[in-house]
């Protein structure tokens, strides 16, 4: 398999139609990557944890539980528009 079939068939599969100078500009953009790739195996991670985030990421968690709320004319109070009980906002799609 070539190197060039590489950047052809990666911008084929995102839907995109390259010239000839974008495939060589590309190409030669993906050799040092991989490149760099080739080097960073060679790095020793053994007493490196694995890890999905580069920041700790926390989940906090309460309990689901019922709590008093707005009735229907305080959670209307201050809509700009409104018809009956019920909000009405500005039409997304057309």
């Amino acid at each position: 398999m070539s190197e060039a079939f590489d950047v052809r068939y990666t911008a084929k599969l995102a839907r995109l139609e390259l010239t000839e100078e974008e495939v060589a500009k590309f190409q030669a953009q993906l050799s040092q990557v991989l490149h760099y790739v080739e080097k960073l195996a060679s790095v020793d991670v053994t007493h490196v944890e694995p890890m999905a985030h580069a920041n700790p990421v926390v989940n906090v968690f309460r309990d689901d539980a019922a709590a008093p709320w707005f009735n229907t004319t305080q959670a209307l109070a201050n809509a700009p528009r409104q018809a009956g009980q019920l909000f009405v906002v500005p039409k997304v799609i057309e």
